[in-house]
C-alpha cells in the first residue's frame, strides 16, 4: 500500500457532548417555571408578591444559562494530519476561527493523566508552541482521541510510503 505526501492520516471533528437536546433544555426550563409558578401562588395570594418575583427570576437565570450553555455547544475543532502537516481549526460560536500548523516530526503529544479518572488534558508540543486540545471532551473520548492521535503521529514521523517499480 502506497501513501503519499497528501494522504491523509487521521481527520477528527471534536463537538462537546450536551445530553439534552434543545427542545429538552426548554421542556426542563418550561417544568421548573410551573413549579415556581405554583411554588410562588401562596405568596401572591397571601399578598407577598415580592418572593414570586424571585421565584421568576431563578427560571429567567435558568433560561439564560441553558441558553450560554447551547451556544457554547456550537464549538468545534477539527483535527487534520497528512504524513507532512497537522492541522488544527478551533471555530468558535461568535464565528471566530483559530488554526495552527505543526510539523508531524516536530510534535509531540503529552497526557496529562490522573490515576482515579484518566486523561485531563491533551497537550501538543512543537518547537516552544504548546496547544491543548479537545478540552470539551470527556476523559473516555480523550483516551480515545490520544491513542488515535498518537498513532497517527507516529506513522506521520515514520515517512511517506512509496511503491517501488515492481508492484502494481
Amino acid at each position: 500500500m502506497t501513501q503519499g505526501p497528501d494522504q491523509s492520516l487521521l481527520f477528527v471533528t471534536l463537538r462537546p457532548h450536551r445530553s439534552l437536546t434543545p427542545r429538552g433544555l426548554w421542556l426542563v426550563v418550561i417544568c421548573v417555571g410551573l413549579a415556581s409558578l405554583a411554588a410562588a401562588l401562596p405568596f401572591i395570594i397571601l399578598g407577598f408578591w415580592p418572593v414570586a418575583g424571585f421565584y421568576g427570576l431563578d427560571v429567567a437565570l435558568l433560561a439564560f444559562a441553558f441558553r450560554a450553555n447551547a451556544k457554547a455547544s456550537e464549538t468545534t475543532e477539527e483535527l487534520a494530519l497528512i504524513p507532512l502537516e497537522l492541522h488544527i481549526r478551533r471555530k468558535r460560536p461568535q464565528g471566530r476561527t483559530e488554526e495552527w500548523r505543526f510539523n508531524p516530526v516536530w510534535t509531540k503529544l503529552h497526557a496529562d493523566r490522573h490515576e482515579e479518572f484518566g486523561i485531563s488534558k491533551i497537550t501538543l508540543l512543537s518547537r516552544g508552541t504548546s496547544l491543548l486540545i479537545g478540552q470539551d471532551l470527556g476523559p473516555a473520548d480523550k483516551e480515545k482521541l490520544y491513542s488515535a492521535l498518537s498513532s497517527a503521529l507516529s506513522r506521520a514521523k515514520a515517512g511517506p510510503l512509496f511503491a517501488t517499480g515492481d508492484q502494481f
